[in-house]
């Protein structure tokens, strides 16, 4: 499960969010291929694999693949638990690799899981004491390495940008004149002093974290993870059969943005009207069908999993028509 904002919550055991509406989504038959796009825990993989279908199970972050080689469908010949230790955005060339080129369905959880968040040490929570990380494949830039060496305008681009924080500039002038820091709490303490958090402040009402948004867009950037998004739903749009079946679930808005616009504009619901297209020239076919409403959490399953509040899940059906051009993010 990725939990997006969810930062502030004591830690809970993994429970896939919005799980049953998922699966419906995919409808898997047995020796149907799928790609769990964010394996994480593997909770939609578990379900997927228990209605019979194969799965190849993407992640960067070596300790859930670690886990997931534990898992009995990893062995047997064929194995129906493919993993690959690869960014989701790189779904096209690694399933190539893997003599596969298409699929019958596409799942992406999209954001950071409730197993990073937990582990203090990764460095992704201001809820426990840890080092300022944040990186999903624990290897190239730290959250630290950016933030004691950017611009204060590069970092104030980032919260603003990343976080929605309209005070941008005001955390990120105290962020460059508190350096360097090296944990979460300093990190977490700069944003709230800068912004003036005053958590009892207000009887009976606890006002939001604020340092929630300047997390969110750290770890967005040390991430690139809008980028690998948009990359992976362009992956996803050349890997899915006709037929095939595409559900992605994020958990904040900018993400939302990214794949509400995407199906729009794949499933020929934006028409284009650009002055500069020829007179008359035909609209291309759409490449997604039967995109659903978005579906969010139930009040049952909110009570069951208060990390799930923020999700939204939005699903569509692979048309006939060729994939369009892919652009680089």
């Amino acid at each position: 499960m990725s939990v997006g904002q969810a930062q502030g919550e004591q830690a809970a055991p993994h429970v896939p969010v919005l799980l049953d509406e998922v699966i419906a989504a995919l409808a898997p038959e047995p020796g149907a291929v799928i790609v769990d796009a964010t394996f994480g825990a593997g909770g939609y993989a578990r379900r997927l694999l228990d209605a019979g279908a194969s799965v190849h199970a993407f992640d960067r972050d070596p300790d859930a693949i670690a886990a997931a080689r534990q898992w009995p469908e990893t062995q047997g010949n064929p194995p129906r638990l493919i993993l690959h230790p690869r960014r989701f955005s790189e779904m096209v060339a690694s399933l190539a690799e893997a003599g596969v080129s298409r699929v019958d369905g596409v799942v992406m959880d999209i954001g950071v899981s409730s197993m990073q968040l937990d582990q203090a040490q990764r460095g992704f929570a201001f809820s426990s004491e840890g080092p300022l990380d944040m990186r999903m494949a624990q290897d190239g830039e730290s959250a630290a390495d950016f933030l004691n060496t950017a611009p204060e305008a590069a970092i104030a681009d980032v919260l603003f940008h990343y976080g929605e924080e309209r005070q941008s500039r005001r955390v990120a002038r105290a962020i460059v004149a508190a350096r360097p820091l090296e944990t979460t709490g300093q990190l977490a303490q700069v944003v709230r002093k800068a912004l003036g958090y005053r958590p009892h402040s207000n009887k009976g009402s606890v006002p939001k974290d604020p340092a929630t948004r300047s997390f969110q867009a750290v770890r967005i950037h040390v991430n690139a993870e809008l980028d690998e998004l948009r990359s992976a739903l362009g992956a996803a749009e050349q890997l899915l059969r006709p037929g095939g079946h595409l559900a992605v679930v994020s958990f904040h808005s900018l993400e939302d943005r990214i794949v509400k616009q995407f199906l729009r504009d794949a499933s020929g619901a934006v028409a284009n009207a650009s002055r500069h297209l020829p007179q008359g020239a035909p609209a291309a076919a759409p490449v997604f069908a039967q995109v659903a409403r978005a579906v969010r959490p139930s009040e049952a399953e909110l009570q069951r999993n208060p990390r799930a509040r923020s999700a939204t899940l939005r699903a569509a059906v692979r048309t006939s028509a060729p994939a369009r051009e892919r652009r680089a993010a």
